[in-house]
């Protein structure tokens, strides 16, 4: 399988991106130092889906960059993304798994402790818990969990797998990295703070190296 690194998760989304070529950003984040990018678009074709998730992968070959595409097992396959990052109304992440494989990576979003509750945590290999806080990348009818919530969720997966790597999700700036690892995660999931700045592979690489420092402080407490 391949290494599944949490620290920076870009997620590069049409609807977020000041009208700049989706590749292009992913592949600056890449060069700035995210660990894992994610497509999301909810609102193109599934053609155009597929044609700018084949696109992106060609920018991350190389890097080392991990491609998942969100909610959709079949644009992962038609693109051969490394994987699939799945919501609570999604294909359910068994069905993912047996139609990608062993080797891919699957992701759930986590919003409360019944969806921990509820997860198939044998099938999946990372959990986005959020939103955390307030964000406008994304309507969420949900309220934000917080940094308070942010904790009990992950000691609630953490009681079901111990290893289970966590990242959070929504709102967070570099301001808020600290806390948010501070509270157990192992990453920070980041759409505008990267791919709306006027140059995101420095603001990819700010927001690593805020990263780094954070878990760095949390081992050695």
């Amino acid at each position: 399988m391949i290494p599944l690194d949490l620290r920076l998760y870009g997620l590069v989304d049409p609807a977020r991106a000041a009208g700049r070529d989706l590749a292009g950003l992913a592949a600056a984040a890449a060069r700035g130092g995210t660990t894992l990018i994610q497509l999301r678009d909810k609102t193109g074709s599934t053609r155009d889906f597929v044609t700018e998730a084949r696109a992106i992968h060609a920018a991350l070959r190389g890097t080392g960059v991990p491609l998942l595409i969100n909610d959709r097992v079949d644009v992962a396959l038609a693109a051969e993304a490394e994987g699939v990052h799945l919501g609570q109304d999604d294909m359910d992440a068994r069905d993912a798994r047996r139609q990608l494989g062993p080797n891919a990576i699957i992701g759930l979003t986590i919003k409360n402790a019944a969806h921990v509750d509820a997860a198939p945590i044998g099938a999946i290999d990372y959990v986005a818990i959020g939103g955390v806080f307030e964000t406008e990348s994304k309507d969420n009818p949900d309220p934000p969990v917080g940094i308070d919530g942010l904790t009990a969720l992950v000691a609630r997966v953490r009681a079901r797998k111990a290893d289970m790597p966590v990242c959070a999700i929504a709102g967070i700036t570099e301001e808020r990295v600290p806390p948010v690892i501070g509270a157990g995660a192992d990453g920070v999931a980041i759409i505008s703070a990267i791919f709306m700045a006027d140059d995101p592979e420095a603001a990819a690489r700010a927001l690593r190296a805020t990263v780094d420092t954070a878990v760095s402080a949390g081992q050695s407490r």
